[in-house]
């Protein structure tokens, strides 16, 4: 379905980006990608690519993130099967989270997001400072 060839306006064929030609015209492309391409969700899959981590110290690891979004983001991550929850039956209560196997399929990718963000964003605050002069 994807390998498809689409003629482009100047007649040359191409094979599509996946972008062009999801089904449902891209309703669950752009959901997982906004779940996925959140920033908060970046940085809690790069976090716990570490390892799993208990919510305080998680907290304690995503800069900026308030308590209600961190438990709103790993809620959409558990409920997208990225990220598992275990709860411990200890007094106190422990819970960790941890990547699941297909959270961990993405490690590869959120850590080179991030290198390209560090790699560039000189770039990109110039580019920026030049834009908002102008």
């Amino acid at each position: 379905m994807f390998a498809e060839h689409i003629a482009d306006p100047d007649g040359v064929a191409h094979v599509p980006h996946p972008c062009e030609t999801w089904p449902d015209n891209g309703r669950g492309f752009r959901q997982t990608l906004d779940r996925i391409g959140d920033k908060w969700s970046v940085l809690v899959i790069g976090i716990l690519s570490h390892g799993p981590l208990r919510f305080g110290a998680l907290h304690q690891r995503v800069p900026g993130i308030s308590q209600r979004m961190l438990t709103l983001t790993l809620r959409h991550l558990e409920r997208d099967g990225l990220v598992s929850r275990t709860a411990y039956a200890e007094v106190p209560p422990r819970v960790e989270y941890e990547l699941t196997t297909l959270g961990e399929s993405l490690r590869a990718t959120v850590h080179a997001l991030a290198q390209w963000v560090t790699d560039h964003n000189g770039e990109i605050e110039t580019a920026r400072h030049h834009y908002d002069t102008a």
